[in-house]
């Protein structure tokens, strides 16, 4: 009986149809990225200009060290511990919008005195000293710049301009706040210097304390002046751009806890610094 040969298969057209399930593959495809810690870097100053020392009282230092230990305001801590910590940072000397608990004591309305002076009346340097917004200096000022954008040159006009929005800005965070508060002073943040050597893990742990100190207390205060957390506002925004009542309510609440997280320069273990 004779054999049969087998019948070739017609390959000519595979490399085709892998072409074009590539082509389907990455047109489709949804590559995730990691976006990393969202955090706008200011720009490098130029060498000729001198940077002012801040008070030390206005700036909480974080060090993380390359056994990956931290260091906080000169004395160790567990990272559990971080958030607490920068929360009383950033409540110290308030206005009394919430009330908030520091070191077992209640900080809240009509506390002004003591939360500014403390116990034996004078001036606590562990925390940055707020500075009143009120609504009396606020309206001053507004009507100050209001005259000087009417008189200023059109090369000068929209610099004074910007200057007086802001002024129109806290005015109308006093009214969304319900009275007037006080602001942390410009200089007031949060520093954090970690070693070369320090864990990715670590750093990730201690960056997201800090900024859930921040998030946890912008989360308060808009609950307790608008009824929905800062987030929820964020959200509610991001889904409706025009929405300038709720952009308003987040800049106030900015205003009283703003996101002020530096990153210093990392350093070597050779430097022993902890």
């Amino acid at each position: 009986m004779a054999r049969r040969e087998l019948q070739e298969i017609n390959a000519g057209s595979m490399a085709d149809i892998a072409f074009l399930l590539l082509i389907f593959w990455l047109v489709t495809t949804t590559i995730e990225s990691d976006e990393g810690i969202k955090r706008q870097l200011p720009p490098p100053l130029p060498p000729d200009i001198d940077i002012p020392q801040a008070k030390e009282q206005n700036v909480f230092n974080v060090k993380v060290n390359f056994l990956d230990a931290l260091l906080v305001e000169g004395l160790p801590l567990e990272i559990d511990q971080l958030k607490d910590k920068a929360k009383n940072f950033l409540i110290a000397t308030g206005d009394g919008i919430i009330a908030h608990e520091i070191d077992g004591q209640t900080i809240g309305k009509n506390r002004d005195v003591e939360m500014i002076t403390g116990a034996n009346g004078k001036t606590n340097a562990a925390f940055p000293e707020r500075e009143w917004v009120r609504k009396s200096e606020v309206k001053v000022k507004i009507a100050e710049y209001e005259q000087i954008v009417k008189l200023a040159n059109d090369k000068d006009k929209d610099a004074f301009q910007k200057v007086l929005n802001k002024w129109n800005g806290k005015l109308r965070t006093i009214e969304l706040l319900g009275g007037d508060y006080k602001e942390l002073p410009a200089s007031a943040l949060i520093s954090m210097q970690n070693d070369n050597n320090t864990t990715y893990n670590t750093y990730i742990q201690v960056q997201n304390e800090l900024q859930s100190a921040v998030n946890e207390l912008r989360d308060e205060l808009a609950l307790v002046k608008f009824g929905l957390t800062y987030r929820d506002l964020e959200d509610k925004y991001s889904r409706n751009k025009e929405d300038k009542k709720t952009l308003e309510k987040i800049i106030a609440i900015r205003a009283v806890y703003p996101q002020r997280i530096s990153e210093a320069e990392p350093r070597d273990a050779s430097s022993n610094y902890y």
